[in-house]
């Protein structure tokens, strides 16, 4: 399957907002979908750089990250398009943009998400908590 990373733009919305919500319906199990909504993406993306992973002119994951801390807030891959090499993409398109170190916290329930960050050269810098559960938060800092 052939796909190409750019950055976001205008037209990607609808998509981004599906997967972002269709994403986490399947992966986070331990959280009530009940309360998610389409929009729930405009405000968790709100002010950061955001870089597409389309199959055509279809977006099918995405990566967004806050610039000022070099902060990986979201990576999300469309539950049909998963282990074909966008997440690694995606990640790689971002590494190439933002400074060092660069940090991002994982839920750790998230176990799958975990055992791919770690597999990409990140590991585990501490523990924290926050409203959905306890997290890791990881540091890459290799050029």
């Amino acid at each position: 399957m052939n796909f190409d990373t750019r950055p976001y733009q205008p037209s990607d919305l609808l998509y981004l907002r599906q997967i972002y919500l269709a994403s986490r319906t399947v992966a986070f199990t331990w959280e009530s979908p009940q309360g998610y909504q389409l929009e729930d993406f405009d405000q968790a993306t709100r002010d950061e750089v955001i870089w597409v992973a389309a199959v055509g002119d279809r977006p099918v994951g995405y990566i967004s990250w806050w610039e000022p801390d070099n902060f990986v807030h979201h990576l999300f891959i469309d539950p049909h398009f998963t282990r074909r090499g966008i997440g690694s993409a995606l990640l790689h398109s971002c590494l190439t943009q933002v400074g060092r170190p660069v940090s991002l916290k994982c839920v750790q329930r998230n176990t799958a998400a975990i055992a791919f960050y770690v597999s990409q050269g990140w590991w585990i810098v501490s523990t924290g908590h926050s409203p959905e559960g306890a997290y890791y938060r990881m540091v890459f800092d290799q050029e």
